[in-house]
């Protein structure tokens, strides 16, 4: 991997800073040089639930597991950078419980604590779709660690503030009494509950425009606002759970180089294609600022008469 060059699109194929590596995290961690350093890390790590690409195992020791390969990456994360570390929860299942759930954010945290990283938020990502549940309110959202090294950390807010709820509104008093109150760009994304941040951006179901082979797949639009604001053009991304490259496309969308690490070849094959699509202008998405249907507008909304 070129890390260091300038992109130049080959007549064929990817170019050599957009990269998924064939194999676990923990192989390519240990055989990079020790002169690469991440500006961003994201990912999803797998919940422990049975999906097809993870082995299911005792929780403790998936834990364990998942401690290891954090130890890793912190040695690679540069003085300015963040993990961003999307978790939903552990279901436990079998014997006298009725899907027991354990929050995976919550125990993630003393397995980044350990390394003195500073938690900037506890992003609440709320989607609208999912599996219903009969023994317990169904999920629909799950968690963001945003984790930085150091005080020194980049964040460029301008890049993805979102329309504001009242653009015309001014101050009442004061010397800017009269003029406008809200920042023209926009604001900060929203603020709410107990100062966490909830992002509305749908999760890939259906007929989604994204959607692939992949049953848990990321959205490219939650990964994007990652992107814009925690990194810089230029800058490497890793994922080490590429998956379909949800992370690498957002990266090749906006100028950035990203490194992956995915054990399946199928979801490789089709990460690296979305990639070369996003690189070639002909891959379709959802922005992270598309606006959030309204279900209401649907004539599924609506009871039937009897």
């Amino acid at each position: 991997m070129n890390v260091s060059g300038v992109r130049r699109l080959p007549k064929r194929g990817l170019p050599s800073d957009l990269t998924i590596y064939s194999g676990t995290a923990e192989q390519l961690l240990r055989s990079l040089d020790p002169a690469i350093k991440f500006d961003l890390i994201i990912s999803s790590p797998p919940y422990n639930i049975g999906k097809p690409y993870e082995q299911k195992t005792e929780l403790a020791l998936y834990l364990r597991q998942q401690s290891q390969l954090i130890d890793l990456m912190v040695s690679r994360l540069s003085t300015c950078g963040s993990i961003c570390w999307q978790t939903g929860n552990y279901v436990q299942n079998g014997g006298k419980t009725k899907g027991r759930i354990f929050p995976l954010d919550f125990l993630f945290v003393s397995l980044f604590q350990k390394h003195d990283l500073q938690l900037r938020n506890r992003i609440i990502w709320h989607f609208g779709h999912g599996l219903h549940c009969k023994h317990r309110f169904s999920g629909r959202y799950e968690t963001i660690l945003w984790y930085t090294k150091s005080d020194d950390y980049i964040f460029n807010l301008d890049d993805v503030r979102i329309e504001s709820k009242y653009p015309g509104k001014t101050s009442y008093k004061g010397p800017n009494k009269g003029h406008l109150s809200g920042n023209p760009m926009g604001k900060n994304p929203e603020d709410f509950w107990v100062f966490e941040d909830v992002w509305d951006i749908p999760n890939i179901k259906g007929n989604h425009i994204e959607k692939t082979t992949h049953p848990c797949q990321f959205p490219i639009g939650l990964v994007e606002r990652l992107i814009l604001a925690l990194s810089r053009k230029g800058g490497l991304v890793f994922d080490p759970y590429a998956g379909v490259a949800s992370t690498g496309v957002a990266a090749a969308l906006h100028e950035r180089k990203f490194l992956g690490a995915e054990i399946r070849n199928d979801y490789s094959v089709v990460g690296k294609k979305r990639m070369l699509d996003a690189v070639n202008g002909k891959l379709k998405y959802r922005s992270h600022d598309t606006p959030i249907y309204d279900p209401s507008r649907s004539k599924l909304s609506q009871k039937p008469t009897r």
